[in-house]
This record gives C-alpha cells, sequence and structure tokens, in this order.
C-alpha cells in the first residue's frame, strides 16, 4: 500500500473532545467514532483486517498500548 506515511496503519485514539476515535494513520478525520475505548476496538481491529494493515490502541495519554497486525507475522510462535 503506497501513499501517505502512516496511510498502512490505524489507530484507536482519544478524541479531545470525549469518546474514542478509529483514524487512518495520517488522517484527518476518523473513521468512526465510539463513547468508550471497547466499542472502538473491535470496528478498528475489523478495519485492520479489512484494508490488512496494523491497528495501534492508544491510551488515554495517547501513547500506544497494544499493536495488532494483519496477515503476515514476522515473529511466528514457536512449536
Amino acid at each position: 500500500m503506497a501513499g501517505r506515511p502512516g496511510s498502512e496503519t490505524h489507530h484507536v485514539v482519544p478524541n479531545p473532545s470525549g469518546g474514542w476515535d478509529v483514524r487512518r494513520g495520517g488522517a484527518e478525520r476518523a473513521t468512526g467514532h465510539y463513547d468508550i475505548n471497547r466499542r472502538a476496538i473491535d470496528p478498528g481491529r475489523q478495519v485492520r483486517h479489512n484494508q490488512e494493515t496494523e491497528v495501534h490502541i492508544h491510551n488515554r495519554d495517547g501513547r500506544i498500548a497494544q499493536s495488532d497486525r494483519h496477515g503476515w507475522d514476522p515473529n511466528p510462535p514457536k512449536g
């Protein structure tokens, strides 16, 4: 996928006005807005799956708490 920097990622981020947004990396507008973090995570993962990107789930302070990637895993579990 080519495009703007970060366009291969999606983020679940706190919205400054309240609630949580699912947003493509580098985008100004949100793909979706949700009242609580838990309700934003599943749609974020669904977008990740549909568009074969990576999703970063952020804490309230904006730092990445989790990452989830669709497709090839460079570090698959052994065994």
